[in-house]
Parts: C-alpha cells; structure tokens; sequence
C-alpha cells in the first residue's frame, strides 16, 4: 500500500489507479473500521487526517480526469475540518518518491516528466505555487538559479506548498498566466464571471491538447488546481 505526496501528474497509469484503488481501502479502514492494512506504516500515518486523504482523492480524481478516465467513485469530506490537517510525516521523501517512481516506471511515463534538476521541478510547479503564495513563488525561482536550495529541500517545500488552499483571485492570476500560451484561441471569449476559473481552465486544457503545449502539460496545476475550482 502506497499513497504517494508527489503531485499524482507524475504516476504512470498503473500508479495512478493503483494508488486510486488503494486509498479507498484506505478509506474505508479509517472511516469504517476495517482491519485489512490497519497496523501499515501508510496506513498509521493518515490516522487523523482523513479530510487530507480525500483531498488527495480529488487530486487522482482531477488527473484521472485529465487523462480520460470517468470516475464514478467519489468520497465526502468533512465540513467540521478546517483547516485541513495532512500527515507531518513521510514514510519516504518527496526526492526519493521521485526516485522510485524512476526505478518503477521505466517503460511507462506518467504526464509529466519525472523532474532531473531543481530547475525543471520548479518549472513543473511555478504556476501552482503562484496560485497559493505569490511571494514565497518570486522567492523560489532566485533560489533555484542560484543554488541556493537543494533538490531535496525544493521537492519537500513544494509539497508542503501544494497542500495550502489557493485563493480564487490567485488561482485566476495563475491561469491568466498560464492563457498567454495559448496561441490559437481567443481568450476574451472566456466569460468572465463567477464560474471564469473553471471556464479558462477548461480552455487551457483543450488549448494544451490542441496545440501540443509541452510545458503546460508539464505543469502541476494543469490538474490539481481543478480541486479548488
């Protein structure tokens, strides 16, 4: 049993539905008591934070989605948790998750490229950081170009970063940005009104499929910030 803290755009597809297929047995074994894995080290360390571990479950389910699957079997979350509180603990790194998704997925890829450098981690995550902390995200990128963080401590931090909820002004910020790489479709057409953030959303996903857009496809919030729209 494995629930992964790297963004779910990096599994393979065996990875994402296994880990999809286990964190309902998870789930349950939480929520309903059930022995199965009761006494896993994955299993110990979501005791407490089942909210987190639905939240997760959306994160699969945005990318599930991205990439075609129709999913038919959604978790509620709680209304009484909040803020949402995630496990403190990693049974491995962020940095070595990367490394075993490279040992594991040798013939298969997930959607985005498992990440070689601090720069290309950053460049995965750049407009997914912008949606949360605008100030923290001009910060990263000096430190990456100077070396001045390590690989390791960037793959733990950006973790961390995408477990906070982004504000909906931010999150537009991010796709507006995002938009300007569209260049074969009219971005006034997208109405702008309470349901905008999902609408250029949408138009940035058929944008990057239409026109072949590696480096948004590349990018962590092409699927998790559907979560928060």
């Amino acid at each position: 049993m494995r629930i992964w803290d790297v963004d779910p755009g990096y599994l393979d597809r065996q990875r994402l539905l296994g880990e999809h297929r286990e964190l309902h047995g998870l789930y349950n074994i939480l929520t309903q008591g059930k022995k199965g894995y009761s006494r896993h080290p994955e299993t110990l360390r979501w005791v407490g934070h089942v909210d987190a571990l639905v939240l997760r479950h959306e994160q699969l389910v945005e990318e599930m989605t991205l990439r075609g699957y129709n999913h038919q079997s959604p978790l509620s979350i709680s209304a009484e948790s909040s803020p949402v509180s995630w496990p403190e603990i990693f049974i491995n790194t962020p940095s070595e998750q990367y490394e075993l998704l490279r040992g594991k997925q040798v013939v298969e890829q997930g959607r985005i490229p498992l990440p070689d450098s601090r720069r290309t981690l950053w460049a995965q995550h750049k407009y997914s950081s912008m949606a949360r902390d605008p100030h923290r995200y001009k910060s990263i990128g000096p430190e990456v170009a100077s070396k001045s963080i390590t690989f390791e401590e960037l793959a733990d931090l950006l973790v961390q970063i995408l477990r906070i909820p982004p504000l909906p002004g931010r999150i537009m910020n991010a796709l507006q940005h995002m938009s300007g790489y569209i260049k074969n479709r009219d971005v006034s057409a997208v109405p702008f009104d309470e349901n905008t953030s999902a609408v250029l959303l949408d138009y940035i996903r058929k944008g990057v499929t239409d026109e072949d857009i590696d480096y948004l496809n590349n990018s962590t919030a092409l699927g998790e910030l559907g979560v928060w729209i």
